[in-house]
């Protein structure tokens, strides 16, 4: 049989996720990233990961690299609390009695450039960067990709992991284009370093502030390995944090706000934390100013069914959504290990095996987009609906891990 050749645009978690699977089940892809390495840009610092992530990793890695990932992962949270900006507990829970590590039950914090690192692990000369893609012609034997510096190739399917702004997704669906929420997230990095001191509160796992109308979610960072060990890029342990809330709730226009660089970004949230416990005030002072940054909050519409073929989505790709529910790079990496199941079976038709993806993808995607904007409009109705907010993005990441 003809090796089945696969393009995959996109080198973010699900996209190297499918190609690990892809490989490991025989068929030939190339990783088209737009970027110049792992670590060009920002792209977030913790994420949490449970079970739909575990099942994937499991599906698609080699053992030696789902071991990596389980050595390099963060050292599970023992609860999760919820508190006011003076660091009084209104909700706390403890974390269920299984085991956090293992696959089917998996429940732990990542650093995403390590996770991206583990992902990229033995795809050495699959992953082609600087190639940002523009757009593809999809015929019935094959697809061929055109890049921006004049470039092209040809693979037999495309997959666009290429994010938010895909450029696969706004060619293949131009309707599907995310929306602008109003929503704006703060990012930055504390590293605990000896003489930083982490109020008790605030020890044992993830932390959701609630302080007025913005919300901070605290998240440590404690690697049950270091990277480095294992050749990956050094890191050491760091608390993440982020200011979120609604863009008109920050202070300054929209315009200011998005031209802001990290230091104007650290000095705008620490203004706005300024009444805050002193701890926390403690914290974000000692933060790495320079990783600093902002996101704007952007959500997918549901797209209607659409005739498959030899290109397809994964990931925010085609169902973006608010960090409300902690489900973006859960649901990427569940889309990776769907796919690559569909593309590798026996004697699978790729289009017809797209489609069954592309069915399967679109209802738990779409809900679990939906579920996170119901989240969104039940903060609205609510009086302290920045509580609302982060307990909602809190709590399903204890009830996935049971």
């Amino acid at each position: 049989m003809k090796t089945l050749r696969v393009a995959v645009a996109g080198g973010g978690l699900g996209g190297l996720c499918l190609a690990q699977g892809l490989l490991r089940a025989g068929a030939d892809v190339t990783v088209y990233e737009r970027d110049h390495s792992l670590a060009a840009r920002r792209q977030g610092y913790r994420l949490h990961v449970d079970a739909r992530a575990g099942l994937a990793l499991q599906a698609c890695l080699p053992p030696e690299s789902l071991a990596l990932f389980q050595a390099t992962c963060g050292q599970a949270s023992r609860r999760l609390v919820v508190v006011t900006e003076k660091l009084r507990v209104l909700h706390e829970q403890a974390a269920p009695d299984t085991d956090p590590y293992a696959p089917a039950t998996l429940s732990v914090a990542v650093n995403r450039l390590t996770f991206r690192e583990v992902l990229a692990a033995g795809l050495d000369g699959r992953i082609s960067f600087g190639h940002a893609l523009t757009r593809y012609e999809s015929g019935a034997d094959g697809v061929r990709l055109y890049f921006a510096d004049g470039r092209q190739a040809d693979a037999d399917v495309l997959i666009g992991a290429d994010g938010v702004s895909s450029a696969v997704r706004r060619q293949l669906l131009p309707d599907a284009s995310p929306t602008d929420t109003g929503g704006l997230c703060i990012y930055g990095k504390t590293p605990l370093r000896p003489e930083v001191a982490l109020p008790a509160v605030l020890s044992d796992g993830f932390t959701a502030v609630v302080g007025g109308r913005l919300g901070l979610a605290l998240g440590p960072v404690r690697f049950r390995e270091p990277p480095e060990a294992f050749g990956l890029s050094p890191a050491q342990d760091y608390l993440m944090w982020a200011l979120a809330g609604d863009r008109r709730d920050f202070g300054a226009p929209d315009e200011q706000l998005t031209a802001l660089d990290p230091a104007g970004l650290h000095a705008l949230s620490a203004g706005l934390i300024s009444t805050w416990h002193p701890g926390l005030q403690a914290l974000h002072a000692q933060a790495d100013v320079g990783e600093t940054f902002a996101i704007r909050v952007r959500t997918s519409p549901p797209a209607p069914p659409w005739p498959p073929g030899r290109v397809t989505l994964l990931g925010d790709a085609i169902h973006a959504m608010s960090p409300a529910r902690g489900s973006g790079a859960n649901t990427a990496l569940k889309d990776a290990g769907l796919l690559g199941q569909k593309l590798t079976g026996d004697g699978a038709d790729v289009v017809a095996a797209i489609g069954d993806y592309e069915r399967q993808m679109r209802e738990y995607g779409y809900a679990a987009v939906a579920a996170s904007r119901q989240a969104e409009a039940e903060i609205g109705a609510r009086r302290h609906r920045v509580l609302f907010w982060l307990y909602r993005l809190t709590r399903p990441r204890l009830e996935q891990s049971r």
